[in-house]
C-alpha cells in the first residue's frame, strides 16, 4: 500500500521497539516500549475483568480520568509528604477515584438493568466536563489548558529505572501492572469469589437459583473493574505525563477494550496483546520517521489484527457447529440402520 517491502517494515517495526534497545545499546527506546505496554495492560485488564463477569466496561476512559484527576490533586496539594508515602497515597486514591466513578453503571445495572454501555458512555462525557471544572477551580497552572504538575515525591518515577533505561519514564507501574495481572488471575480462576462472578456473568437466572447475590456480584465486578482503570490513570498521569490536559479523554481506556479481546479476556492473554500493541506502537514511531508514513499506518495494522483474530474465531465456531451437526446425522443414521 505504502510501496515498501512488507517484510522489511515489518522488520523494522521489532528494531524500532526492541532490539535497537537490546542490541544496539538505546535503552531509552525499549523502556518507552515498556512505557507504552504498562498502561495498556491496566486498561486490558480493567475491560477484562468486566468481560469475564458478563458486563461491557466501555468507561474505562473516563474512571482512568478521574483517578488520574485525584491522584494529580493529591500529588500536587500534599508534595511536602516524602515519597513513599505521598506515592501510595496517590496510588490508593487512584483506584478509589476509579471504583467511585465505576460504581454509578454499576448500581443503575444491578437494580434496574440499565444497559451498562449507554451509561458508561455518558460517564465518560461526565468525567472530561467534571475533571475540567475540578482542575479549573483548583490545580489550574499558568496555561489555561492543563493543570499543575506533580513534582518528584508524587511521581511514579524513580531514578535507577531512569537510569538503567537511558531517561526513560518508564516508571513502577510496570511492575503494578505485572502484580495486578497475576492478582485477577488469581480472583478469576483460584477463589470462590472469583466464580461467583464469572457465574453471574454466564447466565444471572442459574446463578441467583444456586443462591447467590446476582446485583451484589454485578455491583463488585464494576467496581474492581473500576479500580483497575484508576491504577491505569495513576500510572498514565503520575508516571508518565505528570499532569491532567483539561477537556480530553485518554484513549487509551478504549485501547484496552482491543487489548482485552485480542487476548481473549484472559490475564495472561491481556500482557501478551499489551506487548504487541505496545510494540506496534513504539515501533510505528520509529517507521514513521524512516519510511516517512503517516502516523495513521499503526492504526490501520492494529485494526487488520483485530479484524484477523475475530475472524479466527468466527471460522473456529462455524467449524465447531458443522462438525456437531455432522456428529449428530451420524448418530441418527447409525439409529435408523439398527
Amino acid at each position: 500500500m505504502m510501496g515498501e517491502n512488507p517484510i522489511s517494515v515489518y522488520i523494522d517495526i521489532i528494531k524500532g521497539s526492541i532490539f535497537r534497545g537490546l542490541f544496539q545499546g538505546d535503552l531509552s527506546r525499549l523502556g518507552d516500549t515498556l512505557l507504552r505496554i504498562t498502561t495498556l495492560i491496566l486498561t486490558g485488564l480493567a475491560v477484562a475483568f468486566a468481560f469475564k463477569t458478563g458486563l461491557f466496561n466501555i468507561g474505562v476512559s473516563g474512571q482512568m480520568l478521574f483517578g488520574g484527576f485525584l491522584a494529580v490533586f493529591v500529588g500536587v496539594q500534599l508534595h511536602t509528604l516524602p515519597k513513599p508515602l505521598l506515592m501510595t497515597i496517590c496510588i490508593l486514591v487512584a483506584i478509589l477515584g476509579g471504583a467511585l466513578w465505576a460504581l454509578v453503571p454499576g448500581i443503575l445495572k444491578a437494580s434496574y438493568r440499565i444497559n451498562e454501555v449507554v451509561v458508561c458512555i455518558m460517564m465518560n462525557y461526565c468525567a472530561v466536563w467534571i475533571v475540567h471544572y475540578l482542575v479549573r477551580t483548583n490545580i489550574l497552572s499558568n496555561f489555561d489548558t492543563e493543570s499543575k504538575r506533580v513534582g518528584y515525591n508524587a511521581s511514579l518515577r524513580v531514578d535507577w529505572m531512569s537510569k538503567i533505561f537511558d531517561g526513560s519514564v518508564v516508571n513502577l507501574s510496570l511492575f503494578l501492572a505485572i502484580i495486578c495481572a497475576i492478582l485477577v488471575w488469581y480472583i478469576l480462576e483460584r477463589t470462590t469469589f472469583g466464580y461467583e462472578l464469572k457465574a453471574v456473568g454466564f447466565n444471572h437466572n442459574a446463578a441467583k437459583y444456586a443462591g447467590m447475590k446476582v446485583n451484589k456480584n454485578i455491583l463488585l465486578s464494576f467496581v474492581i473493574s473500576g479500580g483497575i482503570a484508576g491504577l491505569a490513570g495513576a500510572s498514565y498521569y503520575i508516571g508518565f505525563v505528570d499532569h491532567i490536559q483539561i477537556g480530553v479523554l485518554p484513549t487509551l481506556g478504549f485501547d484496552g477494550i482491543a487489548v482485552s479481546l485480542l487476548g481473549l479476556n484472559t490475564p495472561f492473554g491481556v500482557l501478551l496483546s499489551a506487548g504487541l500493541f505496545g510494540l506496534l506502537r513504539n515501533g510505528g514511531d520509529y517507521i514513521n520517521a524512516l519510511y516517512n508514513m503517516p502516523k495513521q499506518f499503526v492504526d490501520i495494522l492494529v485494526s487488520l489484527i483485530i479484524y484477523f483474530a475475530a475472524a479466527s474465531l468466527l471460522i473456529r465456531s462455524f467449524l465447531h457447529k458443522l462438525s456437531k451437526r455432522y456428529r449428530n446425522q451420524s448418530i441418527e443414521l447409525e439409529k435408523e440402520v439398527k
